[in-house]
This record gives structure tokens, sequence and C-alpha cells, in this order.
């Protein structure tokens, strides 16, 4: 990027070269308005991002206490307001993302209404949730960069050359709100071809990462639930290909595809796998298969399915849905098999979806995938489908008793409970859970922790404490003491609701336009004035 000066510099020669015809356009205010617009299209901000999130997987292998975060998203002005309190707070983006869930985008954002996570929803509606975040995302960057540009023309005014100077380095140093988003595309709505399509969709509107799940696309349940049926890996490996095709065809040569196994929790598949010689990557995935050895051919029936499985003739168990079982407790070694399979074959991160947040269970997967693979690297759903107060506390517990140490004074079936918070275990599981995600990363392989579905509970939670209070005795204290008042206090910048949604960038828009004739909304008469 250049410089302030240096576009100013370049607009002035731009407007003389245009022999006066130009003479109402001040090169100051188009270097402004082109600082505020520094991403043209989805495709720049994905070959920004993808950058980024490649030299946060390179500091993360150097160092494991580089690991990134990220919160799922699931609207624009959501993740705007992140990326501002993040700024605010910690002074940089480095190394926190932005989180697009497919559970949310069915959840609420689908013309259909609220539906379960099933690739029901309308599957441009992810795409199209990643344009809004980004179009939001710039517009902080446009609002922050005009309290700038409104500060400089104070210090102007002053004959402060100090300050004019420190904000100019300011504007020119600037820190981006555009950070990575990982999109969720599910199992790919589709084929492959279909996957292909949509992974375009995704890139064009600007995510550098796409993540893919190995499940069946009509078939497709969340990963929390039962019912999860999986695809054999060549099927999986063609959409892993296809996203990567995306990517290429589009110019983003270093995006980034996280591969997502659900087999953990997965009890079924949709299809025996195509083998061609024992030991060949379909018949590694068939060896799970559970069934009946046939001792003779009068055990075949009309309509059996017969494999040959370890070198014995199968009849895998199949449903009255068409469906075939696996045999029960294979679910990690199908994780595995399904991590090291991803990777040499394209995939550049993985995730296991796991059914508590248990830093042994991960590692112990992670572990065996290294033995192959030395830098695998996860993103992790620290889940709300989890109960990370009980899990903790539970697993507590479990170390004490197996410490021989006496927990009588505990019911382990009701830690939940609030007479326990205050309690030594209380107390310590709730140390795990702080340190879960640092103590994962350095143990377990972790490099991207994200909670999908976070602020759709933050958004049932205070609106709960707002209706509540507002609709009862406290009236409209409930909303003054609750939000306002807080707002301002914690430095809020919604709190002058008319700035953040633009008015202050369209008042300046309008100078720049109409001149001295230009009709401001931002007068004395203005309320927002009382926010100071």
């Amino acid at each position: 990027m250049t410089g302030l000066l240096d576009d100013i510099k370049a607009m002035a020669h731009l407007r003389e070269a245009q022999g006066g015809k130009w003479s109402a356009i001040k090169p100051e205010y188009a270097a402004r308005m082109r600082a505020q617009n520094r991403f043209h299209t989805g495709l720049d901000i994905a070959r920004y991002t993808a950058k980024i999130m490649r030299d946060d997987m390179a500091a993360y292998d150097a160092d494991t206490s580089q690991y990134t975060q990220s919160l799922g998203c699931w609207h624009g002005f959501i993740g705007q307001q992140k990326l501002i309190s993040i700024k605010k707070h910690f002074g940089t983006t480095k190394r926190r993302y932005l989180y697009l869930s497919g559970w949310m985008v069915a959840a609420l954002r689908s013309e259909f209404g609220p539906l379960p996570d099933q690739s029901m929803h309308e599957k441009t509606s992810v795409s199209h949730l990643i344009e809004e975040l980004y179009t939001f995302l710039k517009q902080a960057d446009a609002w922050e960069l005009n309290h700038l540009f409104r500060a400089l023309d104070d210090a102007k005014a002053a004959g402060d050359s100090a300050k004019e100077q420190e904000l100019i380095s300011k504007i020119d140093n600037y820190e981006t709100h555009i950070v990575p988003i990982i999109a969720d595309i599910d199992a790919g709505f589709g084929n492959a071809e279909a996957t292909y399509l949509l992974a375009k969709k995704f890139i064009q509107a600007g995510a550098c990462c796409i993540q893919l799940e190995n499940q069946v696309s009509d078939e497709k349940q969340c990963g929390h639930q039962d019912g999860k049926v999986t695809v054999p890996h060549e099927d999986f490996l063609a959409k892993i290909n296809a996203v990567r095709y995306a990517f290429l065809e589009l110019g983003v040569e270093d995006g980034v595809i996280v591969a997502r196994t659900d087999s953990l929790g997965a009890g079924l598949t949709q299809k025996i796998a195509v083998t061609n010689e024992p030991g060949d990557l379909g018949d590694q995935y068939n060896s799970f298969l559970d069934g009946d050895v046939i001792e003779n051919a009068a055990d075949i029936n009309n309509g059996d399915v017969v494999i040959k499985q370890n070198g014995k003739l199968v009849k895998p168990k199949r449903l009255a849905s068409g469906l075939y079982q696996f045999k029960p407790g294979t679910g990690e070694d199908r994780v595995v098999l399904d991590c090291i399979t991803s990777l040499q074959n394209g995939a550049d991160l993985l995730w296991i979806e796991t059914e508590k947040p248990h830093v042994g269970q991960i590692a112990s997967m992670v572990n065996r995938i290294r033995e192959v693979v030395p830098d695998a690297k996860l993103v992790y759903n620290n889940s709300p489908s989890f109960n990370w107060t009980l899990n903790f506390r539970q697993q507590v517990f479990d170390a004490w008793e197996k410490e021989g140490k006496d927990v009588s004074a505990y019911q382990r079936d009701k830690l939940m409970s609030v007479e326990y918070d205050n309690t030594e275990l209380g107390q310590l599981a709730d140390e795990w859970t702080r340190n879960f995600q640092r103590d994962s990363s350095r143990e377990a392989g972790i490099f991207h922790h994200l909670i999908t579905l976070p602020t759709y509970h933050t958004a049932a939670l205070s609106t709960d404490n707002l209706a509540k209070g507002y609709f009862g005795d406290e009236g409209m204290l409930a909303y003054v003491e609750g939000v306002q008042r807080q707002e301002i206090r914690q430095g809020i910048a919604t709190v002058k609701h008319q700035d953040m949604a633009g008015s202050n960038i369209g008042d300046d828009h309008k100078e720049f336009f109409h001149g001295d004739a230009a009709l401001k909304a931002g007068g004395k008469d203005n309320t927002m004035n009382q926010f100071g």
C-alpha cells in the first residue's frame, strides 16, 4: 500500500491531466476514499487472507502457543462488532478469525425459516453471508479511518504538526478489520461438481478457507447428533480435489482446505468402497464393516451383498434403509485413517468432531496421525453442544478418583449443581476450562479453536435479560442500566449508532460531492451529540 501523501500527489497528477475538467475533485478527498476501500473484490480478500492463514500455520508449527481462534457469526453486523471489539481490547486482529457455521445459516438465514443442520438450507445462503460479513468489515475500516481523517482535519486546523504527523502515520500503517473466514460447506451440497461450483461462490465472496465433511450430502446430520453416515474415501477425495481446483482456477493458490471427519460418531456408511487389491484404501475402509462370516453358499440369501474381508467372505450388516453398519468400537481407527488419507491427498488442516472436549482423547488420535504426517494440525470445534461445566467437573472427579483422592463429597451425576460452583472441584474444573485451548494446542495439535454458535446463544441470552426487565418492574431502566449505560462506560461504538451505521461518512461524502451546499445530518441538533 502507498502512503496517504503519495496517494494525494498521484490524485493531483490525475486531476491536472484532465485540463480543468476535474477542478471540483479534491485529491485529498479522493485519496481518503481510496484508503477506505482497500479491497475491491472478494478475490482480493481471499488472496490476502490466505497468506495470513498460511503464515499463521507456519508460526504455529514453530511455536504451539501461537494458535488461532474464531467465533461463529451469523450476520455481518455481529462479525463487524466482534472485530471492532478485538481491535479495541487487544490492539490487533492477529490470529483472530471469523467462523461461518452451516448450523447457524440453517437455523437463522434460510428463507424456509429455522431449519436443522441437515443441508436443507439454500446452498448460496452461505456465500451470501460471506459477502455480507466482508461488506460489514470493510465498512468498519471506512468508519475507523473516517475518525482518523476527521482528527487529522482538526490537527491541521489547530496547527498541530506533531499530531498531524502522528495521525498520518496511523493512517499509513492502519490494520484492516479483514481477517480470514473459515467457511462451512457442509458435505458439498451434492456431487463433486456441485461442490466445485459452490466452492467458487465461497471464494469469489472472499473465503480463503473451506471446511468440508465426509458425510453423505443428502443424509447430512449435525456433528453432535446421531444418525451420521459417512462416504468412502474416494468420494470424499473427489470433493477435496473439486475445492482445490476451484481455488486454483480463481488464482487463490494458497487457499486452505479443512477436511472434517465425523467417523468418531458415525456408525453407518452409504456404500461399500471400491477395492482392487487387498490393503488398498477401499479394502481398508471395508475392513471396518460389521458383518457375518459366510461358511457356505447356503448362507447367502437373495439380495445379500458379500465382500471379501481379511481373507474371508463376509455378509455386511445392511439396514432396511440400505445403509451398511460399521463394527462397534472402530471410530477412532476410522478417524485416523480418514485424517491421514485427507492430508496425503490435498487437505491442509483436519477437523475431528468429538463428543466431548477432552485433551487426552484428541491427543491420542492426533499422535497416531502424526506418526505418518508429522505436521498434522487441527481445527477444533469448542462446541456449545458440549455441557462444558459438567464435562470438566466430571473430568476432575475421574482424575481425583483415579489418584485415590476422596470424592465422597461429590455426586458425579449431579456435578452441574450450583452447590459445587465454589468447591475445590468446581474451581479446578474452571481452571481446566480456562486452559483447555492452550493445553490442547500444545498437546493435541490444535492450530485453530472456534466456537460454532456463540453469537446465537449470546443474542438469546441478552434479549432474554432485557425482555425480563423491560416488560417487568424495571421498565425503561432495564435498557438504560443494562444496555446504554454499559455501552457508554465500556466504550462500545454502537452507543453512537448513527455514526456506526455510516452517518458521518455520509456527511463527509456530501461535502466532497456538494461542497459548501452540503446538507449534513451531524449538526448541533443531532441527538448523538449527547454521547460526546
